[in-house]
């Protein structure tokens, strides 16, 4: 049995909530992969779940004053 993530978020507003299980094959990782690269692919994975069960969307925007 390998290793396992479980990724989970929760919000103010009932009934909004998710958590799903993954092995690490599943998410591309090696198990004898270096701790940094795994937390950051970890991250990298997450963030990317959050934003589609969410259905989040976002822009940044920056605005120059080009007056002189």
């Amino acid at each position: 049995m390998g290793k396992k993530v479980t990724f989970s978020f929760r919000t103010k507003y009932e009934g909004l909530s998710e958590k799903e299980t993954f092995t690490f094959e599943k998410l591309g990782l090696d198990e004898e992969m270096d701790e940094k690269a795994v937390k950051e692919r970890i991250d990298e994975v997450f963030q990317s779940w959050v934003w589609d069960k969410l259905n989040i969307s976002y822009s940044i925007v920056i605005n120059e004053d080009k007056r002189t």
